[in-house]
């Protein structure tokens, strides 16, 4: 395929996880970009296997992390996040026209860490007796991909820089239970998705802000206006201010986020 707009459908309709994450992978980020090009959605997006059963996200019940399944069932529900991860940046590659090529090779970058992310995971599951697929999950990332599939400023906005940016706030605490429960691969395996997922959340407050200063918008008051009309969830305490910081939110950003509490 000679586009990367086009070639990141492949993997995003692709259903077996692990083949999405190589196909993924496999991906040449040296493609051209044809940055003006307008592409018709295909049927089937995003492709996912018939595995895990997909739950609202108040019926999941995992087992108690005392537990080698407990344990388990943790690791899966983060790896469930990167195989969504994985299609959300897939998927702002090819929706949207119109910006600069930076932006698209930004994003398949981002889409190929996220598969580095799902592979290290998954791996991590068979060591633990389980696989990809065992446990319930839900479809909240994807549920916000297609609230905002008609509007990349809220597509950035809420997706990188509000669900993306939650899992910085989590990390910390959720490596330490991982650690606490005896399986500090895990916890070494989160080191190495926040240090990627800071840059991930870095370039969505980048091209968030080049898109409020193309429109002559606000930073601060458009993302309030947004999460609310896209109802996004309401950010609680507590937040991880050292990774926000290196991800590029400003000061006032973090000061409207502390008025939420």
């Amino acid at each position: 395929m000679s586009d990367l707009r086009l070639a990141t459908l492949g993997p995003l309709l692709i259903a077996d996880a692990p083949a999405k994450a190589a196909a993924t992978l496999a991906l040449d980020a040296a493609l051209p970009v044809d940055a003006a090009a307008v592409i018709d959605e295909p049927a089937g997006i995003p492709g996912r296997p018939q595995r895990p059963r997909l739950v609202a996200h108040t019926s999941l019940k995992p087992p108690p992390l005392n537990t080698p399944a407990g344990v388990a069932a943790l690791v899966h529900a983060i790896a469930h996040i990167e195989l969504n991860a994985i299609d959300l940046a897939l998927d702002i590659c090819w929706r949207f026209p119109g910006m600069p090529e930076a932006f698209y090779r930004d994003w398949l970058r981002i889409a190929q860490e996220e598969a580095t992310h799902f592979t290290l995971l998954r791996d991590h599951l068979l060591t633990l007796g389980f696989d990809y697929g065992d446990f319930d999950a839900h479809n909240a990332l994807w549920d916000m991909a297609e609230r905002t599939k008609h509007d990349l400023l809220a597509r950035i906005a809420l997706v990188p820089r509000t669900l993306e940016a939650r899992g910085l706030d989590a990390s910390p605490g959720v490596r330490a239970k991982l650690v606490g429960a005896g399986d500090r691969q895990a916890g070494a395996i989160l080191d190495v998705i926040l240090r990627d997922e800071i840059g991930h959340v870095a370039a969505g407050n980048r091209w968030y802000r080049f898109l409020c200063e193309q429109r002559g918008l606000d930073p601060v008051a458009t993302y309030a206006d947004l999460a609310r009309r896209h109802q996004a969830p309401r950010l609680r305490a507590p937040f991880n201010l050292e990774a926000r910081r290196a991800a590029g939110f400003d000061e006032a950003e973090l000061a409207a986020l502390a008025s939420q509490r």
